[in-house]
């Protein structure tokens, strides 16, 4: 699976970066200067030598030189915006959300990213995507690359303005082509999904390598997996590896669990199913609920880990819950099956019906077995033989041999079911 777009969070966590062309200050003392070693992005014009990432803000120095640089200039828009990030980072929007209203109704780009994405998500105030667009489209239209970034992201997935993948990939590019590395794997990704751009695998390599380049997560699962796939480049299983393990030693959910699967299965390095098992617990432990199917599987066969039902029942749960159909498939096989728990064909058809009802091939065919033998539900040949049908038709061959053996010449052989990977 790979990375998601870059999200608001993160990104507010990341970079905080100024319009190209943006004017110096015109007052600067040294409260001023000293508030500036503080606070300022270090993507700020005037300000790249001294500015660093949020993450590196000692955030009581900064707000106590910002608190003095603002009473020497209090009507200083770039003070207060500075001052407002030093308290947003420090995990204080109660006093941070003053000073971004302030700073953005003076046009303070900074400003108007952060605070628009904070109203876009709801993040410290009440969710406003509409207010929270008309803000980042400001400072978007102002040239500055983190508003231009989110602002994309809000064409992308309809926040507060009419979905729009033209619009999304034109803001990601403007971001982009000002550097900023969650612009280019978000671009990347357009051109990989054919979204607003025509589809080109080239070319989402070329934004992904961009974003490599700067070390950025998303960036380096992205291209790992066009490696893995072999799509736009040969494939190259081991640089996909070398791709996935610098992001999961980021932290990165995805980079973890994608690493996983090739150390489960060998691919492009040594297999290690238990170093598998712990990367998949460290992208479940965040919530990512393909890994929580990856790991089930692990418990359910005692691969790399003790085998235990019960933790696997427990997981596909969590996973389908979290809208892995292939979980759900699973967790339904578990109670048809009676593993980690008592046979129960209601709880069976629940799962597997939710998976189906997404037209996954394996539940359409389960939801067959089902019916064809009357597990829970009263047996209907008939409604067995449409979703063996309905599998069949998207090319799953167990299907299409249970068709064969209901609709064809008088056979023997049981009705085949199956849990998915």
């Amino acid at each position: 699976m790979s990375g998601l777009k870059g999200l608001r969070r993160g990104l507010l966590a990341w970079t905080f970066v100024a319009p190209v062309g943006m004017a110096s200050p015109v007052l600067a003392g040294p409260a001023f200067d000293a508030c500036a070693a503080e606070a300022a992005s270090q993507f700020e014009t005037g300000f790249e030598s001294i500015g660093r990432e949020s993450w590196e803000i000692d955030t009581d120095a900064a707000i106590d030189a910002c608190t003095k640089a603002l009473a020497a200039e209090p009507g200083s828009a770039q003070v207060k915006g500075w001052l407002a990030r030093a308290y947003y980072a420090d995990g204080d929007t109660q006093s941070a959300v003053p000073l971004f209203e302030e700073a953005a109704a003076d046009g303070n780009v900074v400003a108007l990213a952060i605070f628009g994405d904070m109203l876009t998500t709801g993040d410290g105030v009440p969710m406003d995507m509409e207010r929270g667009a008309q803000l980042l489209t400001e400072g978007a239209e102002a040239g500055f690359a983190l508003a231009q970034n989110s602002l994309g992201l809000s064409y992308d997935f309809g926040e507060g303005l009419t979905q729009d993948y033209t619009q999304a990939a034109r803001w990601y590019r403007a971001a982009a082509e000002q550097g900023m590395s969650k612009a280019q794997s978000n671009l990347g990704l357009m051109y990989e999904e054919g979204l607003g751009v025509p589809r080109d695998y080239v070319a989402a390599a070329a934004w992904f390598e961009l974003a490599v380049s700067q070390g950025d997560a998303s960036g380096q699962v992205n291209l790992g997996k066009l490696l893995q796939d072999g799509l736009g480049r040969p494939t190259d299983l081991a640089r996909a590896a070398e791709l996935y393990r610098l992001a999961a030693d980021q932290g990165d959910m995805y980079g973890q669990n994608n690493l996983a699967f090739l150390l489960e299965n060998g691919e492009g390095v040594e297999a290690d199913v238990a170093a598998a098992a712990e990367l998949y617990q460290q992208a479940a432990d965040q919530g990512l609920a393909l890994a929580k199917h990856n790991l089930a599987l692990l418990y359910e066969d005692g691969n790399g880990v003790a085998q235990d039902y019960e933790r696997a029942l427990e997981l596909y749960r969590e996973a389908a819950e979290g809208g892995e159909m292939r979980a759900a498939v699973n967790l339904g096989l578990l109670y048809l099956d009676g593993l980690g728990t008592d046979v129960d064909y209601e709880e069976a058809l629940k799962w597997t019906q939710l998976a189906a009802d997404s037209d996954q091939p394996i539940a359409l065919n389960n939801m067959g077995h089902i019916y064809e033998n009357g597990l829970g539900v009263t047996a209907d040949r008939a409604t067995a033989i449409g979703y063996y049908q309905q599998a069949a038709d998207q090319g799953y061959q167990l299907a299409a041999d249970n068709l064969v053996r209901l609709t064809g010449p008088a056979g023997t052989g049981a009705s085949g079911k199956t849990k998915t990977k």
